[in-house]
């Protein structure tokens, strides 16, 4: 199958897409009301608006660095997943999405580094835990969250990942515990973007490391915005032999002639005889 995350409402109902995924969150903290016509996708704990207007809501390192998109490693701001309230409010946006389409996608879901969060609240509820390791309660401050999450998600759960299958990396970066996230998810979905696709050997070494790291059916999602017509059609090739599907993120155009193209390609020519 292929399909298209998208912005833009028009676009849901495109013929070429297989599947559609509509941003009702996204990680400025921009909101809108869900749609019936797609899986509606809510970006979790990226949230730039939130954290601006309530700076104690912001994760804090073990040096003290607040996860803001000031940090150069921070392309937007998080939110602190231990946060009650927060996730109440987030957890009833599910609700509300999922009263319009039963499927639902968790985008920005985990600690926003390795090193995050040492805020008071999170430093008292590791101490009450009955985790030693700060690791493992963060993997189950998580894992509770999405189990949550999906008894409000009648249908189909997608979870978006960081693009990182080394061993032990989403669990120590962003208390991903994969395995124990499977039980809830029915699919995962890994952004793979590049600006180009000129080449393609690293997207086929990650798509190849997440095939062997997760148990559950994964799907690649490619970055379609001003991207060679034919460098994505070939990445697109490339995702293909790994994902369950593949979606282009951000121009319903350019990938909805990448999948006429393709299909007009696979198609067998006919033969009417010799014209002499």
């Amino acid at each position: 199958m292929y399909g298209v995350v998208t912005r833009n409402e028009p676009e849901l109902d495109w013929s070429e897409f297989d599947r559609a995924f509509y941003e009702v969150k996204d990680v400025t903290g921009r909101a809108v009301e869900p749609v019936a016509e797609a899986v509606n996708m809510v970006s979790c704990f990226g949230d730039t608006a939130a954290g601006e207007a309530k700076p104690d809501l912001v994760p804090v390192s073990d040096e003290g660095e607040k996860a803001t998109r000031e940090r150069t490693y921070f392309d937007w701001g998080y939110i602190c997943p231990s946060r009650e309230r927060y996730r109440e409010g987030l957890l009833e946006m599910i609700e509300d999405c999922a009263a319009v389409n039963g499927d639902i996608r968790l985008d920005d879901v985990g600690f926003p580094r390795q090193e995050y969060c040492y805020c008071e609240h999170c430093n008292e509820a590791f101490e009450q835990s009955e985790y030693e390791d700060r690791f493992d309660w963060r993997a189950s401050v998580i894992t509770e969250f999405v189990a949550e999450a999906t008894e409000r998600i009648p249908g189909k759960t997608y979870f978006t990942l960081y693009p990182d299958p080394y061993p032990g990396h989403l669990y120590e970066r962003a208390g991903l515990d994969l395995d124990a996230l499977a039980e809830y998810v029915d699919e995962f979905v890994v952004p793979l973007y590049d600006m180009a696709y000129s080449t393609t050997y690293w997207l086929e070494v990650i798509a190849s490391g997440f095939q062997d790291a997760l148990s559950k059916p994964f799907s690649i999602e490619l970055y379609a915005v001003d991207v060679d017509l034919d460098n994505l059609i070939h990445a697109t090739e490339v995702a293909d032999a790994y994902a369950e599907d593949v979606y282009f993120g951000y121009d319903a155009s350019q990938a909805s002639a990448a999948i006429r193209r393709m299909k007009a390609d696979s198609q067998d020519g006919k033969s009417f005889g010799d014209f002499e």
